[in-house]
């Protein structure tokens, strides 16, 4: 199983394979065509009222991750991590995320969980 992390603002390779954008909102100046997004399932992101807590800076990482485990345990985000793990099984998965730092980011928590 290929999962990996990338900035969406870098380019594309040609070995990311499937290219999942993994941000609630869409990247600042860049365009749909520079992105070459695959898939944008919102329903698979922190939610707003997570996003904007952890940003304050009011927990730890390690909260944060706890936090959004429990927000994918819903229903539909539930599903489509189900679904991106089958994608990751058949071939190499990009989480694209505009976080400066996406090994402290919702991206590496996916990561982890699609790694399981």
């Amino acid at each position: 199983m290929s999962v990996r992390m990338r900035r969406v603002y870098e380019p594309p390779e040609p070995d990311d394979g499937l290219r999942v954008l993994v941000d609630r909102l869409w990247p600042r100046g860049l365009s749909k065509d520079a992105a070459r997004v695959d898939e944008w399932p919102k329903a698979l992101t922190p939610s707003t009222e997570l996003r904007r807590w952890y940003h304050a800076g009011e927990g730890s990482y390690e909260e944060f991750a706890e936090r959004y485990e429990a927000e994918l345990t819903a229903p539909e985000a539930a599903e489509l991590l189900d679904t991106l793990r089958a994608s990751a099984r058949k071939g190499p998965v990009t989480l694209l995320t505009s976080a400066k730092a996406p090994e402290e980011s919702h991206a590496a928590v996916l990561a982890r969980l699609l790694a399981e």
